[in-house]
């Protein structure tokens, strides 16, 4: 872990003070609310009375506006001396929610839990199915899955340090709950049962064979029969918090669990100097994926830009180097194959048509795919909906408006295969215009109108701020003398 902010301490001292203190991982954490706005970051809201919340923790989500029913959910947890807004705010995942479509939610804890808000992976009373943190997670996807309808078969947990070793726990806990993980710098799940065991999970290798790893995560569901979880982990090979081995661990734990060799199936590389190895299930797709960085310190790996594979922001614990986010989301198949990523899955639909557009909606149909259990359609990009049937109608749409439309089936895994080609379709009536000018003469061109010295958008009645000639709008008008705010973009 590097040194947080404002602390003087050098890295060695550091260190000890985090041993000291359950062996304080750096971790990510994120976890669904549905509340009043918080001014931590852009979007994020707080929900309280998701449940019983035994664990003492915090309730954060994000979704993007319009996300239909049936769209994923991913449930991330935050490092030591972070909190929900930082992992929000640096992660990435916020910017993939809105490219693909999705609902993030953000469990934050605390220092009244632990000295330094580690989530404490390495206390069976807080990392167990049925109780302490771990249940406050579920109540979380619970409270989460009720609020957006998401799909019950692509619930996600990711975390950094310690929240990597509490999501480890939470896919043990929880395999009838989480489709899939991702562990950055984190532990093998339930590596340690005290506060005082947690520093030698952290640095030392605990000579376990992957069969005694994998008990532990099958003892942490006693009796469950069905899939396990697919599991990403990511290392880099300067971490000095979390050594490497815990990487190795890892892996040995859910190719076991997974009842799959510890020899890759393939290995290529990645940018930022990271080595992709792949295992294979028995049908050949990917089930576990380790990520390991060359030189890499602790922390989350970003890589900030708008590139395709960019994203996040460089701080503490949030390291420049490759979009752990992206791959990661690929690998679930939160947004189809990505080139370098392990996604595999079913073939392209072909037979992608436009049937029919409105001045708001578009129609499509296409050919049934063998082994689809539904399907994914992407307009610009993003997702947009995910029926079972071979047709879907888009709508909400802005008149006169091209877009691009492309189609993915989805197995019952809830796997995303390759996407089709695209199509374009254009709705009816006239495009929306945009206008940008200062408030004072908005409303001289009949665009707004004022009421108590600030102004107001005609139509929607969105608030402009006050009405002068220093404060400038971007206004759409999205049908006949009604007006939205547009200053992102028209």
């Amino acid at each position: 872990m590097t040194r947080p902010p404002s602390t003087p301490d050098p890295r060695s001292a550091l260190r000890r003070r985090i041993a000291a203190t359950a062996g304080a991982l750096a971790l990510a954490a994120g976890l669904l609310t549905a509340g009043a706005p918080l001014a931590t970051a852009a979007g994020l809201t707080q929900v309280t009375g998701f449940g019983s919340n035994p664990g003492s923790l915090a309730m954060y989500e994000y979704a993007p506006a319009g996300l239909p029913t049936g769209a994923p959910l991913v449930v991330a947890l935050h490092g030591c001396v972070q909190s929900a807004s930082d992992y929000h705010s640096h992660s990435g995942w916020a910017q993939f929610a809105d490219q693909y479509g999705f609902a993030v939610v953000y469990p934050q804890t605390n220092s009244a839990n632990n000295a330094l808000s580690c989530f404490r992976w390495f206390d069976p009373a807080q990392s167990s199915r049925g109780g302490g943190e771990a249940l406050s997670v579920k109540q979380m996807v619970d409270k989460a899955v009720a609020q957006y309808g998401s799909d019950t078969h692509r619930i996600y947990v990711t975390g950094l340090s310690a929240g990597g070793g509490q999501a480890a726990n939470l896919l043990a806990d929880y395999p009838d709950v989480f489709a899939g993980g991702s562990i950055a710098s984190g532990l093998p799940a339930q590596c340690a049962t005290s506060q005082s065991a947690a520093s030698g999970c952290q640095n030392n290798d605990q000579h376990l064979t992957p069969a005694q790893w994998g008990a532990k995560v099958r003892s942490s569901y006693p009796g469950y029969g069905g899939p396990y979880p697919r599991v990403a982990i990511w290392q880099g090979t300067g971490d000095s918090t979390v050594k490497p081995v815990n990487a190795t661990e890892l892996r040995d734990q859910w190719t076991d669990v997974r009842g799959i060799p510890q020899t890759a199936s393939s290995t290529r590389s990645l940018p930022g100097g990271t080595t992709l190895s792949v295992y294979d299930d028995a049908t050949g797709r990917p089930a576990v994926e380790l990520y390991s960085i060359a030189g890499l310190g602790h922390g989350l790996a970003v890589d900030p830009g708008s590139g395709t594979g960019q994203c996040g922001s460089a701080g503490s614990y949030f390291l420049d180097s490759i979009c752990s986010t992206y791959y990661t989301a690929a690998f679930w198949g939160l947004g189809g194959p990505v080139d370098g990523g392990g996604t595999t899955g079913l073939p392209a639909p072909t037979g992608l048509a436009v049937t029919g557009s409105t001045d708001t909606s578009v129609a499509l149909s296409w050919s049934a795919v063998t082994g689809a259990a539904s399907y994914r359609i992407y307009r610009n990009g993003a997702v947009v909906g995910a029926p079972s049937a071979t047709a879907y109608t888009d709508t909400g749409l802005t008149s006169g408006t091209a877009y691009s439309y492309t189609v993915a089936a989805v197995d019952a895994a809830g796997t995303v295969g390759a996407a089709s080609g695209a199509v374009t379709a254009t709705t009816t009536g006239q495009a929306a215009q945009c206008f940008t000018t200062d408030n004072y003469h908005q409303v001289a061109a009949g665009r707004a109108h004022t009421g108590g010295g600030y102004t107001y958008a005609n139509g929607s009645d969105q608030s402009m701020g006050l009405y002068n000639v220093f404060t400038t709008h971007t206004l759409r008008e999205t049908s006949a003398g009604y007006y939205v705010l547009a200053d992102g973009g028209c």
